[in-house]
């Protein structure tokens, strides 16, 4: 057993099969012991000698949260209870708990913790009287309502499957009560839970989950909460503004790490938008440390709101902060107020009402997705009045998802024309030259680096354009007029410069 117990204790042994998992598939994301072991330094240091604490990590997949953990406990304990089988005893059993997402994540985890997937088993580290110990895995059955389940709006379509199939109904946001789980509450939280499911919508729409997690936890009110989560929800998302809001105006939230690049966390996997973990506590209330990271480097600090005035959304960049509020003492009005609504002229994206050439009947030229076409006056339903103007349209979509490199595209429509839904009208006008001046516009860094602050997925409908302020479309506009008018320091602009490809590189 002392082997056993010197593996568990050694950080450094090698190979490690928690950091081969970790970069196992894109389906699961697993995480790496070293940033579960960054998530455990934000904690108080005393925790680690406090024989009284109980720890829950609400989704397991290798163990790795509970076995860090348990390395912690081992050498804090130390002085409270010499004797080292019985300090395992008071850690394992009394002290650290665990909801698998799977059964094979239950064996996995029970292997990581107590070096047996049976915790009564021959080799487990400390005996229990269950094979399971303290890491449960209960399969449970969706909540069907209307075709979606009522507590995490998984389609019943895609998951409503044969008992032997795995329905990803998780055990921790599939009920009211979770302090029934284990008959009790908890004093620490911690995991990487699931990020989506499937709903069964059109082009494979996702609904996020992770943030259920956060809210189940929340609700058992632990002394500390601790998760790695995508960080999409600070500006958006689908089915996040509830999350958002209330995480955003809870002065729990003391800390939180956010990689701009995931792939920092998780090797080899793509998360649109970065990851972040954070830091709530329940009692120590106050502003929040925002720590940003481009690639593997700290890139700034800054203890700071999390919401700032006027805003509904989280302003990801400490640095961008001083720059939004020298924008918002104009007081000006957002862009928003003259861009259009999702499909514009009432016409889908695979709309082919259209011919190649005008003629008689086939008057309104059509912008559609990668061709042009005419039209009768007909197919439009919404918004004629905008037919005889000059327009300003840009993808829906833009790019990878990411504004700091992916530059809007506009295009001019002459009068006489429409779009289908695979664009935005940006404004309308009654003459070129105002088209042309916002164009002039939507071509400045000034302009993507205040769309940054809420873009941070591909779709660029009319909300993601929130913190653009709206000129006077009389005139044009260029990089240096903007800096000059909104009194940016070298410093800002370089800021700027230096997150923003410039147009030339995209």
């Amino acid at each position: 057993m002392s082997e056993q117990v010197n593996n568990l204790l050694n950080k450094g042994y090698n190979p490690d099969v928690l950091e081969c998992l970790a970069n196992l598939s894109n389906d699961e994301v697993f995480t790496p012991p070293k940033v579960v072991n960054n998530m455990l330094d934000m904690f108080p240091e005393e925790i680690w000698s406090n024989p009284d604490l109980t720890f829950l990590d609400p989704a397991c997949k290798t163990g790795v949260f509970l076995r860090e953990i348990a390395k912690r406990l081992i050498v804090g304990l130390e002085e409270k209870i010499p004797d080292l089988q019985e300090r395992l005893d008071h850690i394992f059993h009394k002290q650290l708990y665990g909801i698998a997402i799977t059964e094979l994540t239950a064996l996995a985890s029970r292997r990581s913790l107590y070096c047996s997937k049976y915790a009564d088993g021959k080799y487990s580290v400390s005996k229990f009287n269950n094979p399971n110990g303290n890491i449960r895995f209960v399969s449970m059955n969706h909540a069907w309502v209307n075709g979606k389940c009522k507590y995490c709006g998984a389609s019943a379509e895609q998951y409503q499957r044969a008992s032997e199939l795995e329905t990803h109904a998780y055990e921790f946001i599939h009920t009211n009560n979770p302090e029934e789980i284990f008959g009790m509450k908890f004093d620490v939280i911690i995991g990487n839970p699931p990020y989506q499911l499937s709903t069964g919508g059109a082009q494979a729409q996702a609904t996020p989950i992770y943030n259920k997690f956060v809210d189940q936890a929340r609700k058992l009110r632990p002394k500390y909460l601790c998760m790695i989560t995508p960080s999409r929800w600070f500006t958006g998302g689908f089915g996040l503004d509830s999350f958002r809001k209330t995480m955003l105006e809870d002065d729990s939230l003391r800390i939180i790490h956010d990689y701009l690049d995931a792939s920092v966390c998780f090797p080899g996997v793509e998360i649109k938008g970065g990851v972040c973990y954070f830091l709530w506590k329940r009692d120590d209330k106050g502003k929040c440390m925002v720590n940003t990271y481009r690639g593997e480097l700290l890139s700034s600090s800054m203890e700071r709101d999390l919401l700032e005035d006027g805003l509904d959304f989280f302003i990801r960049y400490n640095e961008a902060v001083p720059i939004f509020k020298k924008v918002k003492i104009f007081n000006e009005k957002s862009l928003t107020e003259i861009i259009s609504s999702q499909r514009p002229f009432g016409l889908p994206t695979n709309f082919d009402g259209f011919i190649k050439d005008k003629d008689e009947t086939h008057s309104i030229k059509i912008y559609a997705n990668k061709k042009v076409g005419y039209a009768p006056l007909s197919v439009i339903t919404k918004n004629s009045g905008l037919i005889p103007k000059y327009k300003v349209l840009t993808p829906k979509a833009i790019g990878s998802g990411d504004s700091r490199t992916d530059w809007v595209k506009p295009i001019l429509a002459e009068p006489g024309s429409a779009c289908t839904e695979t664009y935005i009208i940006l404004g309308a006008f009654d003459s070129r030259e105002e088209a042309e001046n916002l164009i002039s516009y939507t071509q400045t860094k000034f302009f993507h680096f205040m769309l940054t602050l809420k873009k941070n997925t591909q779709d660029a409908l009319s909300k993601a354009y929130v913190a653009v302020p709206l000129q006077d479309f009389s005139e044009s506009w260029a990089d240096d007029k903007l800096y000059k008018k909104y009194n940016l320091s070298p410093d800002e602009v370089s800021f700027i410069n230096d997150i923003i490809t410039p147009a030339e590189d995209r």
